[in-house]
């Protein structure tokens, strides 16, 4: 049975400027830079560089008393455009600018790509068509570590669908064994980490200690990963010196081939901060990377058009249509620019907030007086929404006297001490990884143990919790952090 209803419903949505500025607010400075450059390019009536003041108040004051005319048809007040539009002077620079600043362009070096030395290397060697067809798939297979992943007979079904190449699973492992497996750097191909370990020791000359790990990592890996010592001399009847030596010989070797190659294109990244926080006569400084504060006015030329059109005492059509285009260009670039004032201003206040929040830790350094802080803290004392100090927080990065920090690492959450004193949860696991870093580690710390420890230094955290911080931090249970 059909019903027809009538439904009220309040949505709250955001124009495409303010979704703009979202955007906008969350680019980092290369970023940003980028987008810059786009809209420069799309938008002819928006303009760079210095002009000089004289002559901007000239041309401002040139058309203070233009005339009101009107395009009836699409009802447009050319002196708007003319007069309060035009910004000739409007830069959204900070204070720290100065035109000694250099833009430093850091160069990157072009070199063959990981994948691409693979591919090279086949050309060495003498393959008949189904054997190079299936090494070139073999390659295009291998992860950026150097590591095939994929089941051999998930290969053979690619090859067959996505190549035309039929063949079987012997032939595929043949080539890999043949092939893949001797390419540079050693140990490219292995299908998981024992296979890519062997690999390399049995290009090494053989030796006692060679063999003997060899023997462990295909016998014994389990319990060689685990760090199951004791069971690995009953088994393989070998002394704890014999057993360190083997351990160190393992340990030389290169666990993800793939990414130690030194051309592997990755693009690297340059961190540009975008603020700066610097000490001067013992208080806190900050200012905005001057490369977030362009400089910007809408065109003269534009300027001119709108002029030349008013004072014309015959306007056709074309002429009409024009204006109409220069309107909305004039438009979009009033609009770039307030935005980007509006962009400047948020990063300056949502930063200044922070730094003061943690203006200990600033002047200082010392991670230990790190207060808690999440994004309500912030976005309530700057009036602001919380997604938007998160869009500051998540991909903006501060200079500091003690290195270059992503801001949102600033952020952590509380705990309370056992003089029931709010901590932030940072400086609990500042503590945890000095006190794991200190530890016997023939004999590491369990989680209980550390827990215990937590608690004489006065936070009393649970095993549970203890455990969380650990993973957080990246630190492995004890048994693996057990040493010979």
């Amino acid at each position: 049975m059909l019903k027809q209803s009538l439904q009220y419903k309040l949505l709250q949505k955001l124009s495409p400027q303010q979704i703009q500025l979202m955007k906008l607010i969350q680019l980092p400075t290369q970023a940003f830079e980028e987008r810059l450059k786009q809209e420069i390019e799309e938008n002819p009536a928006l303009d760079t560089g210095k002009d000089t003041s004289d002559t901007d108040d000239d041309f401002s004051n040139e058309y203070e008393d233009a005339g009101t005319e009107k395009i009836e048809a699409e009802d447009i007040n050319i002196d708007e455009y003319l007069s309060d539009d035009e910004i000739p002077n409007y830069k959204t620079q900070a204070n720290n600018y100065s035109s000694d600043d250099e833009e430093k362009n850091v160069p990157y070096a072009a070199g063959t790509s990981f994948h691409q030395s693979l591919v090279n290397q086949l050309n060495t060697f003498n393959l008949d068509e189904e054997e190079r067809a299936i090494a070139d798939f073999l390659v295009g297979s291998i992860d950026d570590s150097g590591y095939i992943r994929r089941e051999i007979i998930d290969l053979v079904d690619d090859l067959a669908f996505t190549a035309n190449v039929f063949t079987t699973e012997e032939k595929v492992v043949e080539v890999l064994k043949k092939v893949i497996h001797t390419l540079d750097p050693t140990g490219v191909g292995a299908r998981d980490l024992k296979e890519c370990l062997i690999i390399q020791l049995k290009t090494k000359e053989s030796n006692k200690v060679r063999s003997l790990a060899i023997e462990i990592l295909e016998n014994a890996f389990d319990h060689f990963v685990k760090k199951h010592y004791k069971k690995l001399q009953e088994k393989f009847s070998i002394s704890e010196d014999e057993l360190k030596e083997i351990n160190t010989e393992i340990s030389k070797l290169n666990p993800k081939p793939g990414s130690s190659y030194a051309g592997n294109n990755k693009i690297a990244e340059q961190i540009v901060p975008d603020f700066s926080i610097k000490i001067i006569d013992g208080e806190l400084d900050l200012t905005l990377n001057a490369r977030n504060a362009p400089e910007l006015h809408v065109s003269r030329e534009y300027n001119n058009m709108l002029k030349g059109y008013q004072e014309s005492s015959t306007k056709s059509k074309s002429q009409k249509d024009a204006v109409f285009f220069i309107k909305q260009k004039l438009d979009a670039a009033k609009w770039f620019i307030d935005a980007i004032k509006q962009r400047q201003q948020t990063l300056l206040v949502t930063m200044n907030t922070i730094m003061h929040y943690q203006y200990d830790y600033f002047l200082t350094g010392d991670e230990r007086k790190l207060k808690p802080m999440i994004l309500k803290d912030i976005a309530d004392k700057i009036n602001m929404d919380v997604s938007t100090v998160s869009r500051v927080a998540n991909s903006k990065y501060v200079s500091t006297p003690y290195g270059t920090k992503l801001i949102k690492e600033f952020f952590s959450e509380s705990m309370k001490n056992d003089q029931g004193e709010d901590v932030s949860t940072r400086e609990i696991k500042k503590i945890l990884e000095t006190v794991i870093a200190e530890e016997n580690k023939k004999k590491p710390l369990t989680d209980e143990k550390l827990s215990g420890i937590l608690k004489e230094k006065g936070y009393p955290i649970a095993r549970r919790t203890v455990a969380k911080y650990r993973e957080q931090l990246d630190l492995p249970v004890a048994r693996l952090r057990k040493e010979i």
